[in-house]
């Protein structure tokens, strides 16, 4: 999900690999009382042995709950599942506090970190959505903001360079206001963004959960909000490479996998209870964060119609940023292959 680069790299990569973020499913938390049980022992993906495959994601987010279900529950042959993305796909060092070392065979990640890294590795593929997130802006009533229109001339705390950045210039749009018409303030880490609301420091913030629901929560009656639905929302993949899908073996264990993040997904539209209890126990986000910030996620886990239009926009951004002519719309499209899906659904199952 995200976004000077060049000179501005380094500085930023610890953030790259945060994930941030539709519709929400309505769900709420499945158990009726405000909070889900943690699991009394280390989750299976954290300690087995030899796993048929090794994937590398951002195991604190709340996009990547299926896939840490499914690893769980629904993959026999073993997962592990350790901190990162993309980057171990590539052989990129583990990313400052974010990654940890090691090559991966599949990776989750945002749409915009697939556009990033496949500038120098076109053998990326995106092979499934996951989840859809829908990113918002939190405000304070008593700074004055009662419409997006009211941003103008407001200190707007957000992630620069990042898919936040990229939802909040495309919102300020919708009132015919840019990013010069606000103070971005991108010197708050990430996790006092929330405090840094709540104290008046900002005016607003442009980021993805829980950090937005965390400043809701702290604001009470004086947040407001404005969701990006019809505007942007986050594209959260299964990510890998062409050589992997070549492989036969490695094929039939990733298409595996994708069947038991379906079964997963299906799970959590009927209790996601047990998937709240794993994103506990990765972030240790308490129940009330959880539960909150649950229903701004669709977990849909399978593919969105407009992936290539999302990434055909979005390019044009990130050329821009990264001074260099953005790729076409054919180019683009072999970043996408849905093929592992369209087997599975043709054997019978869903793949959306």
């Amino acid at each position: 999900m995200f976004r000077a680069l060049h000179g501005r790299l380094p500085a930023l990569l610890p953030v790259l690999l945060l994930a941030a973020c539709s519709a929400g499913n309505g769900n709420g938390n499945g158990n009726g009382n405000g909070s889900a049980p943690s699991p009394a022992a280390e989750p299976r993906f954290m300690t087995v042995e030899n796993p048929a495959l090794r994937l590398h994601g951002f195991r604190e987010s709340f996009e990547i709950a299926p896939v840490l279900l499914a690893a769980e529950q629904h993959f026999p042959p073993g997962v592990s599942i350790k901190r990162g993305g993309i980057p171990n796909l590539v052989g990129t060092t583990g990313i400052g506090g974010y990654g940890d070392p090691g090559v991966a065979d599949i990776a989750t990640h945002a749409e915009t970190q697939l556009l990033r890294f496949s500038v120098a590795r076109p053998d990326l593929r995106t092979i499934m959505t996951v989840t859809e997130g829908l990113y918002r802006i939190v405000g304070r009533r008593s700074s004055g903001i009662a419409s997006l229109a009211d941003l103008k001339g407001k200190r707007i705390a957000t992630v620069p360079d990042t898919s936040a950045e990229f939802f909040l210039e495309k919102m300020l749009a919708t009132v015919d206001l840019g990013l010069a018409d606000v103070t971005v303030v991108g010197d708050v880490p990430l996790p006092d963004m929330p405090d840094a609301l709540a104290k008046g420091d900002v005016d607003a913030l442009a980021i993805w959960e829980p950090e937005s629901e965390k400043g809701a929560l702290a604001l009470g009656d004086d947040a407001v909000a404005f969701d990006g639905a019809g505007v942007y929302r986050e594209i959260f993949n299964l990510n890998t490479t062409q050589a992997a899908l070549a492989d036969p073996e490695k094929r039939a264990h990733i298409k595996a996998f994708l069947r038991a993040v379906i079964q997963a997904s299906r799970d959590m539209a009927k209790d996601p209870a047990p998937a709240q209890a794993l994103v506990m126990q990765m972030s240790g986000h308490p129940a009330d964060v959880v539960a909150a910030g649950w229903p701004h996620h669709r977990y849909l886990a399978g593919r969105v119609p407009d992936i290539l239009d999302v990434l055909v926009e979005e390019e044009r951004w990130l050329a821009a940023r990264e001074d260099r002519e953005p790729r076409d719309r054919e180019t683009l499209s072999r970043l996408i292959d849905y093929s592992l899906l369209d087997e599975i659904m043709a054997e019978g199952g869903d793949g959306n």
